[in-house]
């Protein structure tokens, strides 16, 4: 097997894990810098917004590296996508599979099922609610506990910070009460 063929399998948790980890010492030891995807987008507003938001008001040409390393992950993205994929149907359990299909959903081609992510489900109030307001609560909910998932979870907790390990416990939570007991009821819808 090449190694093309080899990137193109999921790779295993032993493997994936310890490489994301390894950012970490990696972003402390060139620079002192903190891991973490959401900032990211404060700081694309300092730039092109020009207001006198205060929030926005601070030196952003000293997180710059931070805008490289989000455009690396999304043309990496796009390049796993495009050329290192290997074009088979994303497997879904088949629990899973059979609850779905109870909601009307089963179109599985990409790696968000089109039958509830489209622009005509947008329109509705399913879509509205998943789509709309679920993005206002993800982008309330990092402001709010001052990072995202990869910032805390990664980053934070590797640094033994406990307002860290207390957001991902939230997240968790909150992930598996909307998984289990909300979005099935928005399902029905």
């Amino acid at each position: 097997m090449d190694i093309i063929e080899t990137i193109k399998q999921p790779w295993p948790w032993y493997v994936s894990g310890p490489l994301i980890g390894l950012t970490v010492p990696v972003l402390l030891f060139a620079g002192n810098k903190k891991f973490g995807i959401s900032s990211s987008l404060r700081h694309i507003c300092a730039v092109v917004i020009p207001s006198n938001i205060s929030f926005f008001k601070y030196d952003w040409k000293k997180e710059i590296w931070n805008l490289f390393f989000v455009a690396g992950v999304v043309i990496g993205a796009f390049i796993a996508a495009s050329w290192l994929s290997d074009h088979q149907p994303i497997q879904v359990n088949g629990k899973l599979v059979t609850e779905l299909a109870g909601y009307g959903i089963d179109d599985y081609k990409h790696l968000s099922p089109a039958d509830l992510f489209n622009w005509h489900n947008l329109l509705t109030i399913k879509g509205f609610i998943v789509m709309v307001v679920g993005g206002f609560l993800v982008g309330f909910g990092t402001r709010y506990a001052g990072g995202c998932t990869s910032g805390h979870s990664i980053m934070g907790i590797s640094n033994l910070q406990w307002p860290s390990l207390v957001a991902t416990i939230c997240f968790m939570a909150g992930g598996f009460l909307m998984a289990n007991l909300i979005m099935p009821f928005i399902l029905k819808l």
